[in-house]
Order: structure tokens, then C-alpha cells, then sequence
């Protein structure tokens, strides 16, 4: 696609003549890009201190998400945030500082993600940590006017990869698809992605592919599909008849390929995945097996459970995820704060992606804080003791230490110091893990073609 940027989740990649033309020079553009922006946080109107948790007042954060809407929701991330807060303020606080938690529905449309932004700068966060928004044009120029930094996001949008106030704790929906690919690459015949018809869906397949092709493996069939579609029968036979090599269930009884090898289809539809995959129970009994992969975000066990749970489209599954599956006993401190401060808020499930984030990014921001010596906490000193230090999350991700730019800045990522993954699969209806441990993503993402 050349002669105009591609949008992934509302993240920018730059075409390749600007920015594969050799690592030293894409890297240096990406710093003088950070310099320029990390000079108007430091120079142009921003008052040191300005948001601040002074004196023997609370520490004031804000964490935002979409509500209520037609399209993508996260109620657990702010639900979880307020139940955090009367956790830690039962605890004695951060740093012996009560912890004052501001909500704000986004509604997942650029107005109410600016209106976050600004309520944000005017009651004085000093973070807007465990949020997400798709909307970052419309947010992240009111944080850095003001100096805020935004702690784990998402990652759904390019500003969460390149603004230097963002402390992203993941690796967003990049380093998913490629580790996703590359782990149906050893396992799949023909691959069928089933994605929206949309310049942010156009994106996807490039990281996919990516994966696949690190293992080996020809590039998935793109499949389009309306992104607010009621049902999806026509894509999933089509998705499916690709994964079958175009046999379809006159060919190999058992919907695999000639060869015997199992297809695979990947639908990556985000809250309408659920919707695809009703069609896909339906239109799958020609098929049977034909396997799925998916990344979390797009399936849960809640999701798994609801689609049949053993007996669904999902079992067998490939899941690649960010965190640890939720039953590892290191989100035992995590499950301890829903079970003491949610009050049977059923919002907040551990299970929850949203939820992970947010309890993530709260550790992350507790140890800054915990790492101030006196004086008032504010967002020039929160993002001074991120800056500084690594910081590590109790094994849920690799230790954190965000960097100037870092090793995924060529591609337009400088920002991004977390491309690990985990593997997970659909066994007995229950989400396990597939591989101990996590796979970095790195050198997969290096080579992804962006045209």
C-alpha cells in the first residue's frame, strides 16, 4: 500500500522506503522524533509539578475505557481501578499517601477521549494508568502537554509505541499475531484470516504473515468481513473452505487438507469474533477438523465457555496472550484484591485481559512511587523514577525498563520494551498453557514486511 500510512488499531506504520532503509537511520529518526516531543513536554508551557499529589493530599490517577457502547468495551479495567484503590487505601496507601482513583468512560469516540484527557489535566493525575482507548490523537496531546504519563495501556494505538510518556507493559496486538503465526505455522495447513474490512483491519495481516513466514509457513488467505456484521455464515464457509485446501467436505472427509494436515482459521474480529464464531459452529459441522487460533483480547475462557466450552469451536485452539493463563499462581495477589475490595462487582473477572492490564500497571505504579524519596509525588517525578530504574512485575512480564528507544524502534516501535508472548490452547474446554514460559517476539517483528 504505498504512498499512504497504514493504520493498525490506530497505530501508523510508516511505508518502508521511510523507514527500512538501514537500522542506524531508521533509529536515529526515531529518536529525533522522541527528542522533538520529549522537548515540548520539558519546554513548551508544562509546569513541573503541575499534576501533582502535593502535600498530605491523595495521589491522584485517572484510568479510562469505553463503556456501554455498540462496538469494543472494557468495564472491568476502570471497575478493577476502583476496587484497587480501596484496596491499597485499606493497606495504608502508597507511601502512606491515600490513592484517589478518577474513572472516566472514553466511549470509545474521540470527543469523550479527549474530555478524559482534559479532566485528567484538571484534577491533577499524575498518571493515567491501566486504560485503554483507541483514540490517541484525541488523548495523548492533552497528557503531554501537561507532562502525564500514560502507564500500560493497551496497546492499541502507534502513540502507545512512540510517545516518550507511554509505559506500555505489553506488547500490543503485534507481538500476539506474530507469535500467534509462528506457532500455526508448525502445526497448519492452509491458514484463513478472518479480519475487518477496514484500514485499521489492514494492518493484520502483515504481523500474521510475519510469523508465518518466521516458521516456515505460506501466508494466511485474507478473508474480509463487515466489522459490525449480525452474523458471518458466508465468511466462515468461505474461511473454511480455504483452510481445507478448497476441498471442502466433498473432499477429505474430516475437512483436512489432501495431504491430511489440518487447516487452520484465525478470526480476528474483536468483540465480533463471538458473532463469527456462532456462524462458525453452525458451518463447521462439515468441517471438523478444522482448527482455530486466536489472540486474547478476542477470546477468554469466558468466551470459551460460552461457545460450548470442550464441545465448541475452540477446543484445541491455539491462544497466544501477553500474561501467564489466569490460573498461575502469580496473579494470586491480583485475585486477593477482586476477592477483598470488588464486592461482587461482576465487571471484574480475573480472567479478563483488561483487568490484567490494569493490575499490572497499578504494580508498575506503585513501585515508581514507592521508589520517590519524600517531597510530593507528581507526574514529573513519577515519569523520573520510570525513567530510571527497571521495574519488574512479579513474573506476569519480563522486568520493564523503558528505554529512549528501543530494540524495535527501526519498525516504528521505539517504545515497545515488551514483544513476549505466551502460548496458550483450548484443552477440555479449559485455557492452559501450551509452552512454559514466554517467547519473545522480537526478531519475528524485525522482519515483518510493511509496505
Amino acid at each position: 500500500m504505498t504512498g499512504r500510512r497504514r493504520m493498525f488499531h490506530g497505530r501508523t506504520f510508516l511505508p518502508r522506503s521511510l523507514r527500512r532503509t538501514g537500522r542506524g537511520r531508521a533509529s536515529a529518526l526515531a529518536a529525533g522524533a522522541l527528542a522533538a516531543c520529549s522537548s515540548l513536554v520539558a519546554g513548551c508551557g508544562v509546569v513541573p509539578g503541575s499534576a501533582a499529589g502535593s502535600g498530605d493530599g491523595p495521589i491522584v490517577v485517572m484510568t479510562w475505557a469505553p463503556e456501554g457502547t455498540a462496538a469494543t468495551n472494557m468495564p472491568g479495567m476502570p471497575a478493577f481501578a476502583r476496587a484497587y484503590a480501596r484496596w491499597i487505601n485499606d493497606q495504608g496507601g502508597l507511601n502512606g499517601r491515600k490513592l484517589k482513583v478518577l474513572t472516566c468512560n472514553d466511549h470509545n469516540d474521540t470527543v469523550g477521549a479527549a474530555a478524559c484527557a482534559r479532566r485528567a489535566v484538571k484534577e491533577g493525575a499524575v498518571a493515567v494508568v491501566g486504560s485503554y482507548s483507541q483514540h490517541s490523537a484525541a488523548f495523548f496531546p492533552h497528557l503531554e502537554g501537561a507532562g502525564i504519563p500514560y502507564i500500560g495501556g493497551y496497546g492499541v494505538t502507534n502513540t502507545e509505541f512512540t510517545s516518550p510518556l507511554s509505559y506500555p507493559v505489553n506488547g500490543g496486538q503485534p507481538a500476539l499475531l506474530a507469535g500467534l503465526g509462528k506457532e500455526l505455522a508448525a502445526s497448519c495447513g492452509p491458514v484463513a484470516l478472518v479480519r475487518p474490512d477496514t484500514i485499521a483491519g489492514d494492518a493484520l495481516p502483515t504481523m500474521l504473515n510475519a510469523g508465518l513466514r518466521a516458521g516456515g509457513h505460506a501466508d494466511a488467505r485474507d478473508q474480509l468481513a463487515a466489522e459490525d456484521a449480525t452474523e458471518y455464515s458466508e465468511q466462515a464457509e468461505s474461511a473454511l473452505d480455504t483452510a481445507t485446501g478448497g476441498s471442502g467436505a466433498a473432499g477429505s472427509p474430516a475437512g483436512s487438507t489432501a495431504d491430511g494436515t489440518k487447516g487452520c482459521v484465525v478470526p480476528a474480529l474483536g468483540d465480533r469474533t463471538s458473532t463469527f464464531m456462532d456462524s462458525f459452529r453452525r458451518t463447521r459441522a462439515d468441517y471438523p477438523d478444522v482448527r482455530t487460533g486466536s489472540v486474547l483480547g478476542s477470546v477468554d475462557q469466558t468466551v470459551i465457555d460460552a461457545t460450548g466450552g470442550g464441545s465448541g469451536p475452540y477446543e484445541g485452539a491455539y491462544v497466544t496472550g501477553w500474561y501467564p493463563v489466569a490460573s498461575d499462581k502469580r496473579w494470586a495477589p491480583m485475585k486477593k484484591v477482586i476477592s477483598e475490595a470488588a464486592f461482587s462487582d461482576t465487571r471484574i473477572s480475573p480472567n479478563d485481559t483488561g483487568v490484567q492490564t490494569t493490575w499490572i500497571a497499578y504494580t508498575v505504579l506503585r513501585k515508581a512511587v514507592e521508589s520517590l524519596e519524600g517531597g510530593d509525588v507528581t507526574a514529573t517525578r513519577v515519569r523520573g523514577a520510570l525513567d530510571r530504574q527497571s521495574i519488574g512485575t512479579d513474573g506476569l512480564t519480563p522486568t520493564l525498563r523503558w528505554q529512549f528507544s528501543g530494540p524495535l524502534g527501526a519498525i516504528g516501535f521505539p517504545r515497545m520494551v515488551n514483544a513476549d508472548v505466551t502460548l496458550q490452547t483450548v484443552r477440555e474446554g479449559r485455557l492452559v498453557a501450551a509452552k512454559g514460559g514466554f517467547v519473545d517476539t522480537t526478531e519475528t517483528l524485525e522482519a515483518a514486511e510493511i509496505d
